[in-house]
């Protein structure tokens, strides 16, 4: 093994080992190390016709003590099943994905990228619907599948704004469907018109709720919280908008700060008012925005990240890292 830990992309490549479970018969199996990356599928897979494909993100870190910790596995353990009973899908124990999610990491140690690299081990924990079957229906057979990779810092260099946009004509998730739960399909749905923002220039896009296109939901694969001028931490309130992890901790954190924290419907109109504007999520804890293009109108929020933003990632990370104590006991010791 021989990586380069200063120059890691956000990117997979393979580690020793990932962790499988077999759901047949109404029972989980236990636990596998498996060596291989690839996996072996029927070509009539459920999850490849019909979508019942979930996931969840999450990391852990090498902190300053020399310990190796996980952030908040229970939350994405809660999270998965929510995903799984919306999709008909079996729900894992709770005790026994944290369990596993610890097992994979230890069997894969190595590859936690060294405290002060500002890298971590990505974990990904994929549950599919492995039932051969050309009819529409809840797959008989499913597999969870956990890997992780070794991942640097999001941001080279210090963190830089980047520019979102509004498309009028596209929509994330449909009303009353699967935006509240990280199933696969809801990533596939922001690809195309992620690729007409960025031809304009802009990283990524914000979208709108999609039975009237007044409201703020979230952005392609990430939260979206604002900053108003009084210093107030805002975010949507939404059934289509996915409960972020991220957001949920850092909405203690300010709390934690004094700031006062609203989760509410936001009108577009507000974008106007906010004097910073970020997106939250799992890989990269805040993205500031630095422009906001609808059409031929742009809102600016500034070219570095602000400071209340700017205080919340320093807390976020500061915890994660080990580098500030854990006050509300969210990292795992390995």
């Amino acid at each position: 093994m021989n990586i380069d830990w200063e120059n890691l992309g956000f990117e997979y490549s393979p580690t020793k080992s990932n962790i499988r479970f077999s759901y047949h018969n109404g029972e989980w199996s236990e636990g596998k190390l498996v060596n291989s990356s690839n996996i072996t599928l029927s070509i009539a897979s459920n999850c490849l016709h019909y979508g019942q494909a979930a996931f969840e993100g999450l990391k852990a870190f090498a902190c300053k003590d020399g310990k190796v910790r996980i952030f908040r596995p229970e939350e994405n353990a809660r999270r998965l099943n929510d995903t799984a009973d919306y999709l008909l899908m079996p729900k894992f124990p709770e005790d026994k994905f944290v369990e596993a999610v610890k097992t994979v990491v230890k069997d894969n140690i190595d590859y936690v990228p060294p405290y002060g690299t500002g890298g971590a081990l990505y974990i990904r924990p994929v549950l599919i619907g492995t039932t051969s079957q050309i009819g529409i229906s809840a797959a008989e057979d499913y597999e969870l599948i956990i890997l992780v990779c070794p991942v640097g810092p999001y941001y080279k260099g210090g963190i830089k704004p980047v520019n979102a946009m509004i498309l009028d004509d596209f929509d994330r998730a449909a009303p009353g469907g699967t935006g509240h739960v990280k199933v696969a399909g809801n990533y596939a749905a922001s690809l195309y018109p992620t690729r007409l923002a960025r031809q304009e220039g802009c990283h990524v896009t914000l979208f709108m709720d999609a039975k009237t296109h007044e409201f703020i939901d979230e952005f392609g694969s990430s939260n979206f919280v604002a900053v108003t001028a009084e210093g107030s931490y805002v975010t949507p309130k939404s059934r289509s908008v996915l409960p972020s992890i991220t957001n949920k901790s850092l909405m203690v954190l300010a709390e934690d700060l004094g700031l006062k924290v609203e989760r509410r419907p936001i009108h577009r109109s507000e974008l106007e008012e906010f004097a910073e504007v970020g997106a939250v999520g799992t890989a990269v804890v805040i993205t500031p925005v630095g422009k906001i293009v609808h059409k031929d109108k742009v809102l600016e929020y500034g070219d570095t990240i602000g400071p209340v933003l700017k205080r919340l990632y320093d807390e976020m990370t500061g915890i994660q890292y080990g580098e500030i104590p854990d006050r509300h006991h969210w990292m795992l010791e390995v």
